[in-house]
């Protein structure tokens, strides 16, 4: 074993995974992951996708292991990077010609996630013209590459020159040679995503492009997961692209972007996180794409994404994050809603500690074997998100009482749900977890209901059948 294999073993032990193994798609129920020697894996993460504003080296790589140890040390094991970002950016001149510092600051990024037990999935590519235009606001990176384009020398007259030109799809698959000679054995990486929101672009042939270069991808990749993602799901006109997306045969995860966007077509981005989280699961999950479901990219935006949510310097406690990391899962997604924001909100705020009470929400949860149908249903100002399996029934229920606009815009604290009982029928014996105040406690059905001692937000119940 070499001392890359090492290393990684030990921080993978430290998490309880196994050493050596690979994320796939679950041979027992499609729905959710595995890892390779065939144990449970819910990817449990945040996007943390490039660093804004250090550039040097040695500060930007602490700033990653940074951020890395505080997502290990609450149980994450899951994170995305963009590697067209600049530190990262393997073309930053010209198709084909590749940087050396570049492929450097990947491995160690790499190794940095060997360290902590982390899966990454590395993003491709994200620019959306070859016209020349500065990042929109600070902070951000470039949503064009000039240098590719023939204006800057380059071999191409523009985004539809290079999807559908055979010169263009050469030199993308030239740069997947390049990884997949040095990292298609990697087992710290989680997949590879061939574009960030491709559906964004400013050309045609791009769907086209998807359908070819997917298959490409896992050809050189046959150890990791390959996919793609579309932008922001906020308009009836995105459901016609997601739709193809989701269900391509050769696109191995379902993902959907979506935000709390006051500026969105769809009313559902303009309510409170979970209701908007979960209507996103759903709307893949009516595909039926026969695959794992993801919230991939989700969060808080000003209107029409022209910035960060200024509303975040209130979310001091994590309202956002908490029901965006809930309500996919308990939709029956294949793990909980991946925020963007990393730097604006996760980490300014330290909210670290909620990827860790997701975690001890579903400690032990094995979703494949369960085979988990979801379902939801509203009592008493109580919004119930309920998974129902083989041997274990799991519910989060929510508190309509407060949300976004009441505690954040408002400033109204959410006020204690008072002790209730609710309607109940599933057997076996329950337990109750605040993840608020990261307490367990027991819980006892009579007569058909289940009693819940006071709460704020949310709680969850589980219940487990009797062999």
């Amino acid at each position: 074993m070499t001392r890359r294999e090492l290393l990684y073993s030990a921080a993978l032990a430290a998490q309880g995974q196994p050493a050596r193994a690979f994320v796939r798609v679950s041979r027992e129920d499609q729905r959710y992951f595995e890892l390779s020697d065939g144990s449970p894996y819910i990817p449990i993460g945040n996007n943390i996708c490039w660093e804004r504003y250090l550039t040097e080296e040695k500060a930007v790589l602490a700033k990653m292991e940074e951020r890395y140890r505080a997502l290990a040390a609450n149980r994450g094991n899951f994170t995305r990077l963009w590697l067209s970002s600049p530190f990262y950016d393997l073309e930053p001149r010209r198709p084909g010609e590749f940087d050396a510092a570049a492929a450097r600051h990947l491995e160690q990024l790499l190794a940095i996630a060997r360290r902590h037990g982390i899966r990454v999935k590395l993003c491709l590519e994200h620019f959306r013209s070859m016209d020349y235009a500065p990042p929109a606001f600070p902070g951000s990176v470039a949503m064009s590459r000039a240098e590719f384009g023939t204006g800057r020398g380059g071999p191409f007259a523009d985004m539809t020159h290079y999807f559908t030109s055979q010169e263009g799809r050469a030199a993308f698959l030239r740069k997947l040679d390049f990884y997949a000679r040095r990292w298609k054995d990697e087992p710290a990486i989680f997949g590879w995503e061939l574009w960030n929101e491709i559906n964004a672009v400013r050309g045609k042939g791009w769907m086209e492009w998807t359908a070819s270069m997917l298959p490409e991808l896992k050809r050189r990749f046959p150890n990791h997961l390959a996919m793609q993602s579309l932008g922001s799901f906020d308009r009836e006109g995105a459901r016609e692209y997601y739709r193809g997306i989701s269900t391509a045969a050769s696109n191995e995860v379902a993902q959907i972007h979506r935000y709390l966007d006051l500026g969105a077509q769809l009313d559902v981005c303009k309510g409170p996180m979970d209701v908007l989280a979960a209507d996103a699961v759903r709307e893949l999950q009516s595909y039926q794409p026969g695959r794992p479901v993801v919230l991939s990219e989700v969060g808080a935006v000003e209107p029409r994404h022209t910035g960060p949510w200024k509303l975040y310097e209130q979310d001091s406690q994590g309202t956002l994050l908490h029901d965006l990391l809930f309500a996919p899962f308990f939709c029956g997604a294949a793990g909980p809603g991946q925020a963007w924001h990393w730097d604006h909100y996760v980490e300014k705020h330290n909210l670290w500690w909620h990827f860790g009470r997701f975690a001890e929400a579903v400690k032990g949860i094995d979703p494949r074997s369960e085979r988990f149908e979801a379902s939801f249903s509203e009592q008493d100002s109580l919004r119930l998100y309920t998974l129902r399996g083989r041997k274990s029934t799991l519910m989060w229920v929510r508190d309509a009482g407060s949300d976004w606009r009441t505690e954040i815009a408002e400033g109204r604290p959410a006020a204690p749900r008072r002790a209730t009982r609710l309607s109940w029928s599933e057997a076996g014996a329950i337990r109750i977890y605040d993840p608020w105040r990261n307490v367990w406690s027991q819980g006892e059905a009579r007569r058909g209901t289940l009693g819940l001692t006071e709460f704020q937000r949310s709680v969850v119940i589980r219940a487990r059948r009797q062999a």
